[in-house]
């Protein structure tokens, strides 16, 4: 893998990490853009927002599409540090953007590779590359924290 692809990826593990101080589920989501660099960053947003698709890839989806004024991502990398679900993976099929970049894994919801294939199937109109497990061991021990003290917290 590209040393790009970890610096990157870095800073979509910041975001998870800026998402975790906010006691929002901790996934950070990054898109380059092959000429202009990054052009979006966010984490997730759904506590602070009220709002149920404040994924960090739908932010970050939002925030390239209007940098680029254009809905059609098509020079675009997206990393993120938890694999996508399907919702996000559907908004990243409709953006057609050529490259996903993920840390870890989401068994319970994972769309990429855990439970569904959705960016690589070719019964739909638009296919991904995909590079999993980029920071896949410091994406997923944020998450395990931030959950660990979630529950620490119920208990007291």
């Amino acid at each position: 893998m590209t040393d790009e692809h970890y610096h990157f990826m870095q800073l979509a593990l910041a975001e998870a990490r800026a998402a975790a101080d906010e006691d929002e589920v901790p996934v950070g989501a990054v898109i380059v853009h092959r000429q202009r660099g990054k052009i979006a960053a966010a984490h997730n947003r759904r506590e602070q927002l009220h709002d149920p698709t404040a994924h960090a890839e739908m932010l970050a989806i939002t925030q390239a599409a209007e940098a680029l004024h254009s809905w059609r991502l098509d020079d675009c990398t997206l990393y993120v540090s938890l694999e996508p679900c399907p919702m996000c993976a559907g908004a990243i099929l409709q953006a057609r953007i050529p490259t996903v970049v993920y840390g870890a894994p989401d068994p319970k919801a994972g769309a990429v590779d855990s439970l569904f294939s959705m960016l690589n199937d070719s019964r739909l109109n638009h296919c991904c590359d995909v590079f999993s497990g980029i920071l896949g061991g410091e994406c997923g021990a944020v998450l395990t924290d931030f959950f660990r003290k979630q529950r620490a917290m119920r208990k007291k």
